[in-house]
């Protein structure tokens, strides 16, 4: 990993934040958490863990956008997760004591804090805030995973990629007042979040331009009709 040993103002002004879970710890466990983090900086397209690593650590995320995927046939990858600033991940395999049933890649030029699998262990013995933000993220998750589960393999392509653009307006939002996605994907990610082949994705996504429902330039994708959009991913 690519380790940083200071911290700049940035950095270390999001230890003030007050978003979860950095909201619940007092103060003794902020202190703790500062002296046994690293900070860790990954490129775009540069893996953070691969499947089958061990978990000795999980991630909370300073800056950037990571994706989670797993393997499949012929080496093609299944997005399963995206992640954000704030959002902390690898923490289920790391309070299992398994090895990550996933990998984890940067989808743009990221900074990561590390958070030791005994320091997660600790803070979710010791608080109950924690603990409960824990096991909401891992109910939300799981909820998450399921309806996605069945969007994948029971809607047409059509819906799966509208589904998939407005899971990313959920998730990312869109650039300021604009209704361009905060995000910028590949059409191989794209599609690997899609489930479909990357000529698919290609394809329907030039169809959605055509009809007026997004707008195309390079990997930015700005949403024109969001009605149609949620209408063709509910009817699937």
């Amino acid at each position: 990993m690519n380790e940083m040993k200071i911290l700049d103002d940035k950095q270390q002004s999001f230890f003030h934040e007050t978003e979860e879970p950095l909201c619940y710890l007092t103060e003794s466990q902020m202190a703790e958490l500062k002296e046994s983090c690293r900070i860790v900086v990954k490129q775009r397209g540069e893996v953070v863990y691969r499947e089958g690593d061990a978990a000795d650590c999980c991630f909370m995320i300073v800056s950037g956008k990571v994706k989670i995927f797993k393997g499949g046939v012929n080496g093609r990858e299944q997005i399963v997760k995206m992640g954000k600033m704030h959002d902390v991940f690898g923490y289920r395999a790391a309070l299992a004591e398994e090895p990550h049933s996933a990998s984890a890649a940067a989808l743009e030029n990221t900074v990561l804090l590390t958070l030791s699998q005994s320091y997660m262990q600790k803070i979710t013995h010791e608080n109950p805030e924690v603990a409960a933000f824990v096991i909401r993220s891992l109910a939300r998750e799981l909820s998450f995973s399921r309806r996605r589960s069945v969007s994948l393999s029971q809607k047409q392509i059509r819906g799966r990629l509208a589904e998939s653009l407005l899971v990313l307006r959920d998730k990312y939002g869109y650039v300021g007042s604009t209704k361009t996605l905060n995000v910028q994907m590949t059409r191989e990610d794209l599609a690997n979040l899609s489930n479909m082949t990357t000529s698919n994705a290609i394809r329907t996504l030039a169809n959605f331009a055509q009809e007026n429902l997004v707008e195309v330039e390079g990997r930015d994708i700005t949403v024109c009709d969001e009605a149609k959009l949620e209408r063709i991913s509910r009817m699937g």
